[in-house]
């Protein structure tokens, strides 16, 4: 379901973004042998991206409760974005290590 179709409604955007992170983006990964493939990694890649920093700095744990509609609005926002384009993916992926400290 696309994401306008979801407007702000707490349980579907979760529902979309569990069914992104959870089955379409890890069974993508599987089919393309893409450099991440577990659901925790691309949770963090989607949320990183969507808070414009490490997601954890912002939000307490565990997201999915804690998230604000609009917040998990962007974050399902990103998840949808690397299913159309899943070249972005691998620069997403570096940039949410970098947030993390992490050097290549």
């Amino acid at each position: 379901m696309p994401l306008a179709d979801l407007g702000h409604d707490r349980a579907l955007l979760v529902s979309r973004w569990l069914e992104l992170t959870r089955q379409i983006l890890p069974e993508m990964a599987a089919r393309e042998r893409w450099p991440i493939r577990l659901d925790h990694c691309f949770m963090r890649v989607c949320l990183d991206t969507a808070m414009g920093r490490r997601w954890d700095e912002v939000v307490q744990r565990p997201a999915i409760r804690h998230l604000t509609e609009a917040e998990l609005a962007r974050a399902v926002a990103v998840a949808e974005s690397l299913v159309r384009d899943p070249g972005n993916l691998p620069d997403l992926n570096t940039e949410s290590l970098r947030m993390r400290g992490r050097r290549f």
